[in-house]
């Protein structure tokens, strides 16, 4: 019987592609135009905001939880227990390509096309994206007559996701020149904050100097909660008033690690919804400002991803990279009701290195990505 189902499918399939439109839709209100950046501001001005600039609030992340003391974790929590967790949840998609998988095979020896069209929608379930499923269902079919029983099945898939990640190219390493300037970027709500905060907890632990820009200056309580993170992770930050310029922030924070010779700056950035221009003009004189104090800054950018949002967060990564270049991601919240296959529909889909995956609350939960590590716990 000739082999049609590839061909059936892919328009059904296709309608599934539209991601679900973005969230917090509460925070659509025009941001106003900062003024430049002075040269030599101050680190702390008093000027309350710009007359005529809106300065009602915006809606708030969650509260940042404690960062836990920098000796607290056990050395088992730092190994075998960050898999254990990151198995944990990755849960719902290792059910559909286990289980699910197994049941494929029930009563059959052999790959055929009714097998070949389950095995799709469970991938699509999995939330890898159509264009990724459609692209591993076709390099399957041209194995299917070497595989026999559900292990060889899974260990075909195994290889074909990991070959996503192994394309990936390297993160770029650190410059030898200091301050290293990180600008993370990333919608309201997908744990900016608290990411920033174990970000600069891992660097002073190994004993960097570490320095936060408090730029989101215009969601409510930002800078007191990253205040907060700063003080528990062991780093300055430099921070202006409410509704003051983010550049002028920016400007003043790699102003004060040059010459407070500090190691890393991070920089926050406000974070209403990706789709609003003027946010990713915002965003994009940030950039231009931190260039204009220090040659090559930032040097990366990190966007922060939530992973309960499925295919949205794809889009938000596909509409940052346009305007901004990103140059790594952070995927939180992989602990909660997460389907994982949106790592491997992120990477395969975008040309960017996933740096860090979140599986909790602590510091020691944001973990380097380790694709052979998260491909086991997959299965």
């Amino acid at each position: 019987m000739a082999f049609n189902w590839f061909k059936k499918k892919k328009d059904k399939t296709r309608e599934q592609a539209t991601g679900a439109p973005p969230i917090d839709d509460q925070n659509d209100e025009t941001i106003p135009e900062p003024e430049a950046p002075v040269d030599g501001g101050m680190i702390e001005p008093e000027a309350p905001a710009a007359e005529g600039e809106d300065a009602s609030p915006v809606a708030k992340e969650e509260a940042a939880p404690e960062v836990p003391p920098a000796d607290d974790a056990p050395a088992e929590k730092k190994g075998k227990g960050l898999f254990a967790r990151l198995k944990s949840g990755l849960s719902k998609t290792r059910k559909i390509l286990t289980t699910d998988i197994d049941d494929l095979f029930l009563g059959k020896k052999l790959v055929d096309d009714d097998m070949l069209e389950e095995l799709e929608e469970l991938l699509i379930t999995a939330d890898m994206g159509v264009r990724t499923t459609m692209d591993i269902m076709e390099r399957i079919a041209g194995k299917r007559s070497r595989i026999a029983g559900a292990s060889q099945l899974k260990a075909v898939l195994k290889e074909e996701i990991l070959a996503y990640f192994e394309a990936l190219p390297a993160p770029a390493a650190e410059p030898a020149a200091k301050p290293h300037v990180v600008m993370v970027v990333g919608v309201n709500g997908v744990g900016k904050t608290t990411t920033i905060g174990k970000l600069a907890a891992h660097e002073s632990r190994n004993g960097k100097k570490v320095l936060i820009a408090a730029a989101d200056t215009f969601r409510a309580a930002a800078i007191e909660q990253m205040s907060i993170w700063a003080e528990r992770a062991g780093a300055e930050i430099v921070r202006h008033k409410d509704h003051a310029d983010p550049a002028a922030v920016a400007y003043d924070s790699v102003d004060a690690a040059v010459s407070r010779g500090t190691d890393i700056v991070f920089v926050d950035t406000a974070g209403r919804l990706h789709t609003k221009v003027n946010l990713m003009e915002e965003i994009k004189k940030i950039q231009r400002t931190l260039a204009k104090r220090l040659p090559d800054a930032p040097h990366e950018v990190l966007l922060v991803l939530d992973a309960t949002t499925g295919q949205n967060a794809l889009s938000q990564a596909r509409m940052f990279n346009e305007a901004l270049g990103v140059t790594g991601i952070a995927l939180t919240k992989l602990d909660g009701t997460a389907k994982g296959g949106i790592v491997v529909s992120i990477c395969s889909s975008l040309n960017i290195p996933l740096k860090y995956i979140g599986v909790g609350e602590s510091v020691e939960d944001l973990q380097a990505f380790d694709p052979k590590q998260f491909v086991d716990a997959l299965f």
